[in-house]
């Protein structure tokens, strides 16, 4: 009997340890502006387990770390998708969508074009 508790708890200390402290994960986040910049990194830090999220404009690329044993990426994806935008695992809803300032309508195709038009011309 004392073969198989010692059995156990090791079983269970194994997996406390296999989830990761400081995962890391990039996960793409639709957006146009800096306006969506601000939106989406607030959206993913304020996720409990999350420890820094930093997403890039012209990339769509949301770089993450966190605590596996207390979130995971579809989590944070729903928090992103909860302010306004789409990730590739989570669509958010028109309503969601519709909530972000009409510059920051990333469906849109002239705001996007607008947005092209900004960056030409500040370059």
């Amino acid at each position: 009997m004392k073969k198989l508790i010692t059995v156990i708890i090791v079983c269970m200390g194994m997996f406390a340890f296999s989830q990761n402290k400081n995962a890391k994960a990039n996960i793409e986040v639709d957006g146009v502006c800096g306006m969506c910049k601000e939106r989406i990194e607030k959206a993913a830090i304020r996720t409990k387990g999350v420890k820094s999220a930093v997403w890039n404009v012209d990339t769509h690329e949301l770089k993450l770390i966190y605590d596996e044993r207390k979130t995971d990426v579809k989590t944070i994806s729903k928090s992103i998708a909860a302010v306004g935008h789409d990730t590739k695992e989570i669509k958010a809803t028109d309503e969601q969508y519709h909530s972000v300032h009409a510059c920051c309508l990333y469906r849109d195709e002239d705001v996007k074009k607008d947005h092209e038009k900004e960056k030409e011309d500040g370059n």
